[in-house]
């Protein structure tokens, strides 16, 4: 719903910008932080409500294979072991069209992240694990980064973020 609300530019909605800005400073284009996001936007043609223990998992939606699938942390709070984070993967290829692309955003090295006053469990991996997952379930790495954590606070304890954008083999 708020990814929706930020792609219909509504009023209140989550400001992802920071996002932006941290994929064009990687790239050194700190300059095109707007255009970026603009661009990401226009391109957003379905927001999908998904539930990944499902057989369809936009049940009852039933999609054409996809161009682009964006998962940003939903791996990490997800999955308990390696083999949720397989089976998930595996998932998201199945929903690709041959080529198709799959960008996942995460966090390197976590436990756990504080929500108001629960501490909630996060997916402990490292780049490795997440490179030989992908390669495994047919997917050729485009590019990957680690950005390492700069920021100290003690409502989560990350080491980095990682950024992956990969293509399913045709």
């Amino acid at each position: 719903m708020e990814l929706k609300r930020w792609v219909d530019t509504r009023t209140g909605a989550f400001d992802w910008s920071y996002a932006a800005k941290l994929h064009v400073d990687t790239e050194g284009n700190s300059d095109e932080s707007q255009e970026k996001n603009e661009k990401v936007k226009s391109a957003i043609q379905h927001v999908v409500k998904c539930d990944l223990e499902k057989e369809n998992v936009t049940d009852p939606i039933v999609l054409p294979p996809a161009d682009c699938i964006i998962s940003a942390l939903l791996l990490d709070v997800v999955c308990k072991e390696q083999e949720d984070y397989i089976r998930y993967v595996r998932k998201f290829s199945g929903l690709l069209k041959p080529g198709g692309h799959l960008v996942l955003i995460g966090v390197v090295d976590s436990t756990f992240f504080t929500n108001k006053k629960d501490r909630d469990h996060i997916f402990k991996y490292d780049e490795k694990f997440v490179r030989k997952s992908l390669e495994g379930e047919g997917f050729v790495i485009d590019c990957c980064k680690v950005k390492e954590r700069t920021a100290v606070s003690d409502l989560t304890d990350y080491k980095g973020l990682v950024f992956i954008a990969a293509h399913k083999e045709q």
